[in-house]
């Protein structure tokens, strides 16, 4: 669907990070947690493609996004008012199953936070959130998370906040304290693609159930330019491609090929 949107509010949150507001009355009501929008930002003439982003929260008929400045397209949207129109495409992609049955444990590396804090506040039984980051600085919505009653882990690689590693060493900690309850938990993660990797290689180590959204690069963003496929299994052996923006960006980390 094709909506265009008037931009309500668009606020730096912290450091290089915006919070932006849309109102959606249309696309909001569709939105499920994990899935994204893709949006013309207009700008630059060599700027044609539309940017996927992950939605942080919808309701109201509202669409809430938490995005990073990288590049000129993210520091064109930076500099939006309110009351700009852009035109949105979405809901896209699939996203997290259902999480009533289990209790959440969310593994989210930088921004990832954004795209899971729909399913955390979605979920009716509230859970955990291992959260990592380079630094403390680059870690978001931590008090959005305790304020919804998750409880939260944090990592980082420098040390300057929580424990100093990894993020998948939260989970490696968690599952190994657990481990005569660990099918009480469902596990959803987010972040940069090798952290992902990492926790579904654990996960598939430890014959656990959960969810992978990739953080892979999209152009399309409606399954025909298949720049965006990642390598899943097959049924009896070996892989095939599979593509982000349509069969995912959530998959089984089960299915994930990592050999």
């Amino acid at each position: 669907m094709l909506e265009d949107c008037r931009i309500i509010s668009n606020t730096r949150y912290k450091g290089d990070y915006f919070k932006l507001v849309f109102d959606s009355p249309r696309i909001s009501p569709l939105c499920c947690p994990g899935q994204f929008v893709h949006v013309k930002i207009g700008g630059p003439a060599d700027r044609i493609l539309r940017r996927p982003f992950s939605v942080n929260d919808a309701c109201d008929g509202q669409i809430r996004i938490l995005y990073k400045v990288v590049g000129d397209g993210t520091s064109f949207l930076s500099r939006l008012p309110p009351g700009t129109i852009c035109n949105l495409m979405g809901p896209c992609g699939n996203g997290f199953g259902d999480v009533s049955a289990r209790t959440p444990v969310i593994v989210a590396g930088g921004y990832g936070a954004a795209a899971t804090f729909m399913l955390a506040k979605n979920s009716p039984k509230k859970g955990f959130l291992l959260a990592g980051a380079r630094t403390g600085a680059e870690l978001v919505l931590i008090e959005d998370y305790r304020r919804i009653g998750f409880d939260v882990m944090i990592s980082t690689d420098d040390g300057s906040d929580g424990e100093k590693g990894l993020v998948t060493s939260l989970l490696d900690k968690f599952i190994r304290e657990r481990k005569s309850c660990i099918g009480d938990f469902s596990f959803h993660a987010c972040g940069p693609e090798p952290m992902l990797y990492a926790v579904a290689r654990k996960l598939q180590s430890e014959g656990l159930d959960g969810e992978v959204s990739l953080d892979h690069m999209m152009c399309c963003g409606v399954g025909a330019c298949l720049a965006c496929v990642v390598r899943l299994r097959k049924q009896g052996g070996g892989w095939k491609y599979s593509r982000t923006c349509t069969d995912g960006p959530v998959f089984p980390a089960s299915s994930l090929f990592l050999d």
